[in-house]
């Protein structure tokens, strides 16, 4: 008996029902790929903790932790960084109008829930993001163990708690579901490296692996061993300003509220508004630092021409550079990880234009998935840069640089295209990593780099279904 053949005409009508290949931690294991970019370790801030519980935000979740705490054992400096997108989410305003109340000082916890995004949920929406404050300030006050010096008492200013949600869009949280689990989340606070992870691990939406870095640093005036740590969650809708994403950075050294604002905002100019996915930016995206000076020294004012403040900068910048590298790759359906440089602009602005609008090109990005070494998109996005006055079309050049310390692919040189070795483009595109070149013109001038990865089949699959 032999076997009817499908019909191919008839399949291509029925309804998908697509097999997800990519596992994001509410619905399995971290891909194998990906477990290289997940810790086993840690050297985490003094005086900083970190938990997670479940709440079954989404009906779908019945298991998988969708609450964190991050927590200072005192009261310290904190500032962020939020969304441009008018549309801007409850958490967003409530810890923004928080933030600018208490003038950055006096914080103590960030806490965060994943699976719904409290965003265009009007008023309402607004009463849940300060009813989550709220309760996580009710549990630090109400905690007999800690200790007197550990001043958590009411000083007029109201909430100490920054709140982030993420998630779909347009529905309400179910607040007392998370405030009845807020007491538990507080009680499983702890300074382990798993702590740190599972907090990590619990803002996941569509991200297929935890987020968390921490590393060790000095400055200049001090012979004190400082510690940073950071975690944050995005895969898709990712474009500045700033994209689909949360962060959390906390360090144990002693940072000026008004000091911090500033290192942050520079830092995250050249790393989380640097990056792009889908050229999408979201309702509810926040980056926050905390700083509680529990490692000593002396406190870092906002002096950009201070040693401590240029060593603090660099190495903040370096550190959310590499957390930003982290959310592209784990792009939706990514399957590489693409630096553009720009180089000889005029100004560092028509840089960072023209190696934006290359990111978002979906014409780029589709051929790098396809390993089409198809230079002509690369110049067209070039050429359509918006506000850019530094293109030199005569003087333009395009190159591959490969990972493996190869020479340079060049493509096109001065505006003559190369006679393209197309074998070995190819062997370039297999590559995980890649390295676009633009030179703008013969000059030499402003360079920016920008981070991104291909568009596959499965990101519209995941995204095709997200909500459903």
């Amino acid at each position: 008996m032999s076997l009817a053949r499908p019909n191919a005409r008839l399949l291509r009508r029925l309804p998908l029902q697509q097999l997800r290949t990519y596992a994001a931690p509410g619905e399995g294991s971290i891909p194998p790929a990906k477990k290289k970019y997940v810790p086993t370790t840690g050297t985490y801030p003094l005086g900083f903790s970190a938990g997670s519980a479940h709440v079954g935000v989404k009906a779908s979740n019945t298991r998988f932790d969708d609450l964190a705490l991050i927590a200072s054992d005192t009261p310290c400096s904190g500032a962020a960084v939020f969304t441009t997108n008018k549309f801007q989410a409850a958490p967003v305003t409530v810890s923004r109008d928080m933030l600018k109340r208490r003038k950055g000082e006096g914080i103590r916890a960030v806490v965060v829930n994943s699976g719904c995004a409290n965003a265009v949920t009007g008023k309402g929406g607004i009463d849940d993001a300060v009813a989550m404050g709220e309760g996580m300030d009710k549990c630090f006050v109400e905690d007999e163990t800690r200790s007197p010096e550990d001043d958590f008492t009411d000083d007029g200013k109201g909430s100490r708690t920054v709140v982030m949600s993420t998630g779909v869009i347009g529905q309400r949280l179910p607040i007392q579901k998370i405030t009845s689990k807020l007491p538990t989340v507080y009680s499983r606070l702890g300074s382990t490296h798993d702590h740190w992870l599972s907090a990590a691990r619990a803002i996941c939406t569509t991200d297929t692996f935890p987020k968390l870095l921490s590393r060790s640093f000095s400055l200049p005036s001090s012979s004190e061993e400082y510690h940073i740590v950071g975690m944050t969650k995005g895969a898709g809708m990712i474009h500045p300003n700033m994209a689909t994403l949360l962060g959390i950075i906390c360090t144990d050294a002693p940072i000026t509220a008004p000091a911090l604002q500033t290192l942050l905002i520079s830092s995250v100019d050249k790393s989380f508004n640097s990056i792009s996915i889908d050229g999408d930016t979201s309702t509810n995206d926040t980056v926050a630092i905390l700083a509680n000076g529990a490692a000593g020294g002396k406190p870092i004012a906002n002096d950009t021409s201070s040693g401590d403040f240029k060593a603090m900068q660099e190495t903040l910048t370096n550190f959310t550079i590499d957390l930003a590298k982290l959310v592209v790759r784990d792009g939706e359906g990514a399957t590489k990880f693409v630096t553009i440089r720009v180089t000889n602009a005029a100004t560092y602005s028509d840089a960072k234009r023209v190696a934006s609008t290359i990111a978002r090109s979906p014409l780029v990005k589709t051929a790098l998935y396809g390993k089409d070494a198809n230079w002509g998109r690369i110049l067209c996005a070039t050429g359509y840069a918006e506000n850019v006055s530094s293109v030199i079309p005569s003087e333009t050049s395009v190159s591959f640089i490969p990972t493996d310390g190869s020479p340079e692919l060049k493509l096109l040189v001065n505006g003559e295209p190369e006679a393209v070795d197309e074998t070995r483009a190819a062997k370039i595109l297999e590559s995980e990593d890649l390295e676009i070149l633009v030179k703008l013109s013969d000059k030499q001038g402003e360079e920016a780099v920008y981070w991104t990865c291909d568009f596959s089949h499965e990101y519209v699959t995941i995204n095709g279904d997200y909500r459903t």
